[in-house]
């Protein structure tokens, strides 16, 4: 459970969001990640840490660069989580007091 509250963590922020969505569509270096961003390399760099540690993004080293992918197979686990979680039906009975401040439902 924990790891995938890392994982929507890592993408509740909207520049890393950003990002994963960029990189879903192409490899791309941390430079050119800023220069799309519009927003430093430092930034980009802090966010790609993020991502990583979460294990949505994965680096691979070419030349002087590193370029970053998506792994894909972390965000298909995701999906599955996410398609368990929608298939899961509701227990217990529902609120009946929606229009009553502080209450406690039992």
């Amino acid at each position: 459970m924990e790891q995938y509250v890392k994982l929507f963590k890592a993408l509740g922020d909207s520049t890393r969001f950003s990002i994963f969505f960029l990189l879903l569509q192409h490899e791309y270096c941390g430079t050119a990640l800023a220069r799309e961003l519009q927003i430093s390399e430092s930034a980009v760099s802090q966010h790609l840490k993020i991502l990583m540690l979460a294990g949505i993004v994965k680096p691979e080293k070419r030349g002087y660069y590193t370029h970053y992918l998506v792994d894909r197979d972390v965000v298909s686990q995701l999906g599955e989580v996410c398609y368990a979680l929608a298939a899961t039906p509701p227990q217990g009975k529902a609120c009946m007091h929606g229009d009553i401040k502080h209450h406690t439902c039992q």
